[in-house]
């Protein structure tokens, strides 16, 4: 009988999408355990360094971390110098992803549509994109830092809130994007090269903020909505040409917003979505036959098998 497989799951991180990632890891965790097959170990990290993350015991490594170490490439760049196997793509498929503005050139090159972006530069007092338009930091997630602005006293408002946040984090970029109100939110899980059934998110509040993708019970999810026709199947293609041209491996989510004509508009991808009760990717490989144990058990797998030619 052969021995079994130790995956380590990782959680936490030092980003701002910290407590996320304590959530989603402790339900990978405990799927992986409740289907059986492998021994699991979580661990709860900060920035790790090379050697600490070569201490910690495990065959193969689940890091189920949100935000920019975790999830936009300075941990997947550890874990390619680990050499062990583990889930979710490499480290420039994950900077590219991570990367609001590279992410909407890559969007460009495959034929996806994304609203009008630029480099947000804080000495500016007025938007380049003119109004309404949306201020959103270049590499984070989860709405982390999004200011909707429909008017001018809301413009000057974010404004202000993205200087202090630039002059507290000096390294953090931002970017204004012209928005698209009154929108509906869609996304599509991709799953080992498989788009998943398309989700509609429909908050109570007006916008999708962090409170509402992981607190809030008023929050809705729509399963295979009801979208104009063909809408469904072309937003499902296009993830697929977009998590293949950015690099993707094992699994991603594409968020979308459909406008009130009828288009579809790329939001961002992220490459380790979420895995709590609220998330999204779960909920529709569920709605594909897939539930969560074998859903982790799935991507633990894709991480082992060899590397496709």
């Amino acid at each position: 009988m052969g021995s079994r497989r130790t995956v380590l799951v990782l959680g936490g991180g030092p980003d701002a999408e910290r407590e996320v990632s304590l959530e989603s890891s402790r339900c990978v965790a405990e799927a992986l355990a409740q289907g059986g097959r492998f021994d699991v170990r979580r661990e709860v990290i900060s920035a790790i360094t090379r050697d600490e993350l070569r201490a910690l015991a495990g065959d193969v490594i689940f890091p189920v971390l949100h935000g920019g170490f975790g999830e936009g490439g300075p941990l997947q760049d550890l874990l390619v110098a680990d050499a062990r196997p583990f889930v979710g793509c490499g480290p420039v498929a994950a900077r590219t992803a991570m990367d609001k503005l590279a992410t909407k050139l890559a969007a460009a090159r495959v034929g996806v549509p994304t609203a009008p972006a630029a480099v947000f530069h804080s000495v500016d007092h007025v938007s380049p994109l003119g109004l309404p338009a949306v201020l959103k930091p270049v590499h984070e997630g989860s709405s982390v830092g999004v200011h909707i602005c429909r008017d001018g006293d809301a413009w000057e408002a974010g404004v202000q809130s993205v200087r202090a946040d630039v002059a507290a984090h000096p390294s953090r970029v931002y970017m204004v994007e012209r928005a698209i109100l009154g929108g509906r939110e869609l996304t599509v899980g991709v799953l080992d090269g498989r788009a998943l059934p398309v989700i509609e998110i429909v908050p109570k509040a007006a916008f999708y903020d962090y409170h509402a993708k992981y607190h809030s019970d008023d929050t809705k999810y729509v399963v295979s909505p009801e979208i104009p026709a063909g809408v469904g199947e072309q937003i499902q293609a296009w993830a697929l040409a977009l998590a293949r041209e950015i690099g993707v491996r094992h699994l991603c989510r594409v968020d979308y917003i459909l406008d009130p004509q009828g288009a579809a508009w790329l939001l961002e991808v992220n490459t380790m979505p979420g895995f709590t009760s609220h998330s999204l990717l779960p909920m529709a490989a569920a709605a594909a036959g897939i539930d969560f144990p074998r859903l982790t058990e799935k991507l633990v797998d894709l991480a082992l098998a060899p590397a496709r030619g």
